[in-house]
């Protein structure tokens, strides 16, 4: 191991192992988020307009958890390895071994949201930014669960707190989860919150559009310290594919609160 790196803390994946039951940090991650995201999201409903009502927010769970799961691991078989689950199908199937895109989780709770409040009728830009402000949530225990895993580790580096991965070879690199998981979670949410305090949910579409765009700046700075994925490599002009999949969210972004900030203020009907 190189002088001054610091060692991987190998931590079990597994986090539950009863018999044949097993839970592992991956899993746990997602349903915290979910189950926090969710109790927020019910606080959020209650806050003036009030435009969102909660058992419309309990009915969503299950709309989220699949929109969640099956986006992401779609986004993934689709955006990062195309090619190897063509001809490995049945393995994406295996949630267990890994594997979610943002990306395509967003896609999917993006089809959720649109699917439930068309169902029931609902303002569909003041549900989404409920919504949005939860997510945050649960992109920063899954930033965790990747560093538990050793997964989607830094570039090589010499800083003080570079870290030796088990899977990364003998050289220290940057541990970019936890940079993402403060970034994509901590610095995003306490943002998101304070324009909440500010009045942001009497514009609909302004905390979604904030939420895209803050984001995608996020993942754009940590994308410069993450090891792009190996099957990909760097792409276009040294782009990464987080990076690509994150400027299209970033226009959206600026979109949505470009068109929020010309509203009048939402008021219940």
């Amino acid at each position: 191991m190189p002088l001054f790196a610091i060692p991987f803390p190998a931590i079990d994946p597994v986090a539950v192992a009863i018999g044949p039951f097993v839970v592992r940090w991956y899993a746990l991650a997602y349903i915290v988020g979910l189950l926090l995201g969710w109790r927020y999201c019910l606080v959020l409903a209650d806050r003036p307009p009030r435009l969102v009502e909660r058992r419309d927010i309990d009915d969503f769970l299950v709309w989220a958890t699949l929109g969640v799961v099956l986006g992401g691991r779609i986004g993934y078989v689709l955006f990062y390895q195309p090619g190897y689950y063509l001809q490995h199908p049945i393995e994406a199937l295996y949630l267990w071994h890994g594997g979610m895109s943002f990306h395509g989780g967003a896609l999917g709770v993006t089809l959720a949201i649109l699917l439930f409040t068309r169902a029931r009728r609902l303002p569909v830009l003041a549900f989404s930014d409920v919504i949005a402000e939860a997510i945050p949530i649960g992109l920063f225990f899954g930033r965790i669960a990747n560093f538990i895993n050793g997964e989607l580790f830094g570039r090589e580096t010499d800083i003080p707190w570079a870290m030796v991965f088990p899977n990364g070879g003998p050289v220290p690199r940057h541990p970019s989860q936890l940079y993402e998981a403060a970034l994509e979670g901590l610095v995003l949410f306490t943002v998101l919150a304070l324009l909440i305090r500010a009045g942001a949910l009497k514009r609909p579409g302004l905390i979604l559009g904030a939420f895209a765009l803050g984001y995608g700046v996020a993942r754009v700075i940590a994308e410069h310290f993450r090891e792009p994925d190996a099957q990909l490599g760097f792409l276009w002009g040294g782009l990464t594919m987080g990076t690509l999949l994150s400027l299209p969210l970033m226009l959206a972004g600026v979109l949505l609160v470009a068109a929020a900030l010309r509203r009048e203020p939402a008021r219940r009907t």
